[in-house]
């Protein structure tokens, strides 16, 4: 019989293996679904929202001799958005749910949502891309403010149809970390007094710019150049349509692994544009990693 003190190492079969604690994997908090238009398809009207626009009239100056005989013609457009189905299936057997910690089983009900959640997110971003015609400053170029203003000002001084208010910014934090840099490039050289410089050094940039709200997003994806691309707009420019509403529904399987349950979770939406587009600015810049 061996000698000596008894350590965790020579009982280690008799050590129980238990998990402390149990997280989910993080998500960027993203947000195009909060900052765009947002309008809910009616039960029993079809399977698309859809929007009537009315073109404008011309108005003529006349005397007291005026005859009028220059009737305007009304002219009107459709908007038609057609919601699609997005759904995550996840299948966990009774034996499972019955064996795993149950700090890490309370964790598992929140990803399909999540997942969902995520995929709404890139869908907005996406519309920054494909329903703007034009990106500045560009690729492989530093962002800076002027761009931005640039973008905001002909949204909201468009002459065919200007974009109203609230004008919101769209970008991933590396590009934002470019409008920081540029704000606070003087300090260190300078004595910084209470103002926007101090403020944006203090807390990161959260002003807006030229009247335009901005919005950090990393779920905007970085192509191999390290280019990002994001976008201004005004909220009225793009519209999300909620379709049937999210539902989780829970199916037990009998016949699968001796029993267990099916957990879908569904949502129906589509993203679409007003005023063709006109109310969308697509920022495109250099996103390398912040040195």
């Amino acid at each position: 019989m061996p000698s000596g003190n008894t350590t965790t190492t020579d009982l280690a079969d008799s050590l129980d293996d238990v998990r402390s604690s149990a997280r989910q994997v993080r998500e960027q908090k993203g947000g195009m679904p909060q900052l765009v238009d947002k309008v809910t398809l009616g039960v029993g009207i079809g399977l698309s929202w859809q929007e009537l626009t009315y073109e404008k009239l011309t108005a003529q100056s006349i005397n007291e001799s005026t005859v009028l005989k220059n009737p305007q013609q009304i002219e009107d457009s459709i908007t038609t958005i057609t919601p699609t189905m997005v759904a995550v299936q996840t299948f966990i057997t009774d034996r499972v749910a019955s064996r795993i910690n149950k700090k890490g089983y309370a964790k598992i009900g929140g990803l399909g949502q999540n997942a969902i959640q995520r995929k709404k997110d890139e869908d907005g971003i996406t519309v920054l891309d494909s329903g703007a015609t034009t990106a500045s400053p560009g690729a492989g170029v530093t962002l800076t403010s002027t761009a931005i203003a640039n973008a905001k000002y002909n949204i909201s001084s468009n002459r065919t149809e200007p974009g109203m208010p609230p004008f919101r910014c769209v970008l991933h934090g590396f590009q934002i970390k470019d409008l920081f840099d540029e704000l606070a490039a003087g300090v260190g050289t300078y004595v910084v007094t209470d103002g926007l410089t101090a403020d944006v050094f203090k807390t990161g940039f959260q002003l807006p710019i030229a009247g335009c709200e901005v919005y950090e997003n990393g779920n905007i994806s970085r192509d191999s150049s390290g280019d990002c691309k994001g976008g201004v707009f005004a909220r009225d420019g793009i519209v999300l349509v909620q379709g049937r509403a999210p539902r989780v529904v829970a199916v037990r399987k009998e016949h699968i692994g001796g029993g267990g349950t099916a957990v879908y979770h569904y949502d129906e939406y589509a993203y679409g544009l007003r005023s063709s587009t006109r109310w969308v600015q697509e920022i495109e810049s250099d996103a390398s990693d912040p040195a």
